[in-house]
């Protein structure tokens, strides 16, 4: 049985600059806790890891991002995802830094060490000089086992002014492997996010079918639309590869921890002019990384300018690549799969 996890579901993204900024993500978690079903206990601790997290930006780094979400995981279980990411001077021992007592902005010294003691699962990565990123996971009751044999981590920025994104992203993983789908509407705004959903229900409908495949599927569903820029790739566990097809300019990249692999996407428009669809495969192993990514990204990034970061949580890896990578004049968006290792 496949199992769909997709920007269907919303995030909710929080510049934070000011104490009122704070405040708001506070209660846009505590409001996703609500619908999701948490009881006190679990919402309380929400409530902790974002405030904490927020605040954590305001002493340290002076501005960041909060982004909140639900779980992009593969179990049945309700949860909730906390990512939040600074442009600030880094920190030289996280370590060290991440137990209750330790602090060097003059306080009590339980913020970072908080996030970690009330998270489900948390992660952490930071530069000295390139900032820092927190992924905090919180389920509904206990933590249930992960069904998917990948890792996920996305994020979607719409346009300033704009309150849907025309960018967005899929995955379905079963027991023989996982697809991978990212979307680029054109335009922006709601008509584009109509074509985002329409790549997404194509996903939906050949879950485990070839990236070909799937790309003629959404071709058909998104006539109705202004049409797409697509990519879509299936890990074969069993034979250790991926498969690659794209349409339009998302990109996708696979990245082993050594080198940096760009597979090739053909010109067109999904839903209008699809002229030649081809799929190119490159290994795959344990361990490695796919990201695709929207034109609202550069494409100039370089994972091995940041020591360690692709061991670490997708959601991190997605969150600086937004961070440092985002043009900021149009929709974006970022998905990173990770093979797990056992």
């Amino acid at each position: 049985m496949e199992t769909l996890i997709s920007s269907l579901s919303p995030q909710l993204n929080f510049a934070i600059a000011h104490a009122s900024d704070v405040s708001a993500a506070r209660r846009a978690g505590q409001k996703l806790a609500d619908t999701l079903g948490f009881d006190d206990v679990k919402a309380g601790r929400l409530a902790i890891i974002i405030t904490e997290a927020a605040t954590n930006i305001l002493k340290h780094a002076g501005e960041g991002t909060i982004s909140i979400m639900r779980t992009q995981s593969g179990a049945a279980m309700p949860g909730v995802d906390v990512v939040a990411v600074d442009n600030g001077p880094g920190i030289a021992d996280i370590d060290f830094a991440l137990r209750d007592g330790v602090s060097t902005a003059g306080t009590a010294g339980t913020g970072l060490g908080a996030l970690r003691r009330q998270a489900d699962e948390f992660d952490a990565w930071t530069q000295l000089g390139r900032g820092s990123a927190f992924f905090m996971r919180i389920w509904q009751g206990a933590a249930p086992p992960e069904p998917c044999g990948i890792e996920v981590g996305a994020l979607c920025m719409p346009l300033a002014g704009e309150d849907e994104s025309g960018d967005g992203w899929g995955v379905t993983c079963d027991l023989d492997g996982a697809t991978l789908v990212g979307v680029d509407g054109l335009g922006h705004g709601p008509e584009a996010a109509k074509a985002a959903a329409g790549a997404i229900q194509a996903l939906q409908k050949r879950p485990a079918a070839l990236p070909s495949e799937v790309l003629h599927t959404a071709h058909e569903l998104l006539r109705i639309t202004r049409g797409a820029a697509m990519s879509v790739a299936r890990i074969d566990y069993s034979g250790g590869d991926i498969r690659c097809a794209g349409i339009g300019n998302v990109a996708a990249v696979v990245f082993d921890g050594a080198a940096r692999r760009a597979l090739v996407s053909h010109n067109g428009i999904v839903g209008h002019n699809m002229r030649k669809v081809q799929e190119f495969t490159a290994p795959f192993p344990p361990g490695a990384l796919c990201v695709l990514a929207s034109d609202g990204i550069q494409t100039q990034w370089d994972l091995g300018a940041y020591p360690g970061l692709h061991m670490h949580a997708p959601a991190l890896v997605a969150a600086v690549l937004m961070r440092d990578f985002i043009r900021r004049r149009d929709d974006a968006m970022v998905l990173v799969a990770r093979r797990r290792t056992s």
